[in-house]
């Protein structure tokens, strides 16, 4: 389809690229722009108290009239978890599978957006009109039921959008990935690919789900005398569904523990994505009526967070839950990069009170490894290749694969967050920059941390603090207090008297100095208490706290 006055798409990811996580991405045609995936992404070992992270939507925001909804891949953290965020600023429809949209209402009633947010629940295979655009969502599998490609179509072209996916031809949910309807869609010409490359990196297929249901059969039968304790994912309800039906075989109840998980387990419940035989799940309380080795119990924590269930286990602090010796716990997921470290802490701790843990096997991934990529690609057949999801090395391999599949160097492209990509029939191009960024959450507070508070975060962790208070009389400056010093984070003060007292002496005499010399402007003085104190420190302790002068007057 050429358009008469031949405008040009523009794709505009607002974040998720060159990272994992933060998802989002604006397609702007004229006067229509509709956005796929609102992600959050976890904040990294920098980035001191931040609870989450989620993308700056200032384009969104500056060009709201334009706005027709947003159009949701799959439900994961990483896709829906800025939403209620979002949505609070730019209130447009939100269209996505049944499961989906489950798991983002659960979201909206925390935040109380249930009742202004217009959500429609789109099947497989239907398509919506927003604007300029129709999108048809196209059935795939990955590691969360419900997971959906688009096909975005255009007055310039066709884009499809993998959203993340693998291919599983035999899926423990449902049906497989609908490879027919990318092969009719490829047939009608697509101008671009934007396809998923976390695993763009490994080469092979990625095993299929059900394999992991048979590693679980093996170890329930190997391990008939033990209680069981398996850590996954919350949102991967397929492989929940395996446990379940492991423990029924093998005559266990089953626990589930974590707050996401149980949330998740609920909806999908409700949903009709989980079958659970009667009487199978019971509740955490009537745990202790049971014999170990009549027990599974499904918990969070498998990335070793500290707040979650299985951490808490770990370490002896869950009121409900005590490792034994004996004990198997299966972590059923992969370290996410920068994870290993907790992941291993607790996997000792569980190690050291006698348990049997084991961590190999027992997972597989829900992202296509190289040879599905180019199974996707061969049947798509793209003009244009756009490598998204994935840390720039993840992107840079799906870009190798592309061009050994013959599509020109100069026809991929890999784009950073807040490349404006203009695509028309016959011709592609980054033309503009525009502003994305992240914003932190902290507790209640959204964006109100920023650098220069991280950086004094930083400080203080790094080096502590020291409070300079004095009095000063109103009108005749004269001292008549103090200065006194307080420290935190510094020196342990009891055993640093000397240097205290010291520090005090210094401050002293140049307070002293600058009153004698009649300066009046606290900025000046609150300057030279910092620069004194500070040099003195500095020479005495090579250490480095943040300094602050208070100055009271009566």
């Amino acid at each position: 389809m050429r358009n008469i006055n031949n405008s040009k798409l523009r794709i505009i990811p607002l974040g998720g690229l060159e990272q994992i996580g933060m998802n989002i991405t604006a397609f702007e045609f004229e006067d229509s722009i509709i956005v796929v995936d609102c992600g959050l992404s976890f904040p990294e070992d920098d980035m001191l108290g931040i609870d989450l992270v989620i993308p700056d939507i200032t384009y969104l925001r500056d060009n709201i009239q334009k706005v027709k909804g947003f159009v949701i891949t799959h439900g994961h953290e990483d896709h829906i978890g800025a939403l209620p965020y979002v949505l609070k600023e730019i209130n447009v429809p939100v269209y996505a599978t049944k499961l989906t949209i489950g798991l983002i209402e659960n979201k909206l009633r925390e935040h109380n957006l249930l009742n202004n947010t217009k959500r429609k629940v789109v099947k497989h295979g239907q398509s919506i009109n927003l604007g300029a655009f129709r999108i048809e969502f196209i059935k795939t599998n990955h590691s969360i039921v419900d997971a959906s490609a688009l096909a975005i179509y255009s007055p310039a072209g066709i884009i499809v959008h993998t959203g993340d996916f693998k291919v599983d031809y035999t899926p423990v949910f449902g049906d497989a990935i609908d490879l027919q309807r990318f092969g009719e869609i490829g047939k009608k010409g697509v101008l671009a690919l934007m396809c998923d490359s976390t695993n763009a990196e490994r080469p092979g297929f990625t095993m299929s789900e059900r394999t992991v249901g048979k590693v679980f059969d093996n170890i329930m039968s190997e391990h008939k005398n033990s209680r069981i304790i398996i850590a996954t994912f919350a949102s991967n309800v397929d492989r929940v569904q395996q446990i379940i039906n492991s423990a029924y075989k093998y005559g266990r109840k089953v626990v589930v523990e974590g707050r996401s998980m149980v949330n998740v387990i609920k909806t999908a419940s409700e949903l009709g994505y989980l079958n659970v035989p009667d009487k199978t799940l019971i509740d955490i309380e009537m745990m202790k009526n049971y014999p170990d080795d009549q027990v599974v119990l499904i918990t969070t924590g498998s990335q070793g967070e500290s707040m979650a269930a299985l951490s808490r286990i770990a370490a002896s602090l869950h009121k409900k839950v005590q490792i034994k010796p004996g004990d198997t716990v299966i972590f059923s997921s992969k370290a996410i990069p920068g994870n290993e470290k907790a992941v291993s802490k607790v996997i000792n701790e569980l190690s050291m009170k006698g348990a049997d843990v084991i961590f190999q096997d027992a997972h597989v991934s829900g992202h296509a490894c190289q040879e599905e990529i180019k199974l996707l690609y061969s049947l798509v057949h793209p003009k244009y290749a756009i490598p998204v999801h994935g840390e720039y090395r993840h992107l840079k391999a799906q870009a190798d694969l592309a061009k050994s599949l013959g599509i020109a160097k100069e026809n991929i492209f890999l784009l950073s967050s807040g490349d404006v990509l203009e695509l028309g029939a016959d011709s592609a191009s980054v033309v503009n920059h525009v502003h994305t960024g992240a914003i932190l959450v902290d507790g209640l507070g959204v964006g109100d941390v920023g650098n220069i508070v991280l950086r004094d975060r930083q400080h203080l962790a790094e080096d502590g603090i020291m409070i300079v208070v004095l009095t000063l009389e109103k009108y005749s400056n004269q001292l008549l207090a103090g200065p006194d010093i307080v420290s935190r984070g510094f020196v342990y003060v009891r055993e640093s008297e000397d240097l205290m007292g010291e520090a005090r002496a210094v401050v002293d005499k140049a307070v002293g100095d600058c009153l004698d010399r009649g300066v009046s402007d606290w900025g000046k003085l609150k300057n030279v208490i910092k620069d004194s104190l500070s040099d003195f420190i500095w020479k005495k302790t090579k250490r480095d706290p943040m300094i602050l002068p208070i100055i009271m007057e009566v």
